[in-house]
């Protein structure tokens, strides 16, 4: 059974560079039909996706973050990271790693993804 589980700092500064970790088991993060998705949902509002890396390493980004975010894999220790640069608090949110059998860009909706991690929570402010 694949579990995930997003891990972060909690708290980061505006203008800083956010970096959250999803640690998956119970699969590879190189398994070819795998792909790791990430997506955040700011209080009040919806879930906005924000990238996905597939399980060769290729990754596709939001037009709106592809300027300021990096999604990239540790094999050694089975991770998907993301770092998301210049944060503001409008990137306060609770932040979800899901996982998909097919590629999937831009979905926002909840079974198109096998998995879910249970979220972490990112709240930018000085």
């Amino acid at each position: 059974q694949v579990q995930l589980q997003e891990s972060g700092p909690g708290l980061v500064k505006p203008s800083q560079t956010l970096s959250l970790t999803c640690t998956v088991s119970g699969a590879s993060v190189r398994t070819d039909n795998y792909f790791c998705n990430w997506l955040r949902q700011p209080p009040g509002k919806g879930l906005e996706w924000m990238g996905v890396i597939s399980g060769s390493g290729s990754a596709w980004y939001s037009p709106s973050l592809k300027n300021r975010l990096s999604i990239s894999m540790d094999t050694s220790k089975n991770q998907v990271t993301l770092q998301l640069r210049s944060v503001t608090p409008q990137a306060t949110a609770v932040s979800y790693c899901a996982a998909a059998k097919t590629f999937i860009m831009s979905s926002t909706t909840y079974n198109d993804y096998a998995t879910w991690g249970p979220g972490t929570q990112v709240t930018v402010s000085s």
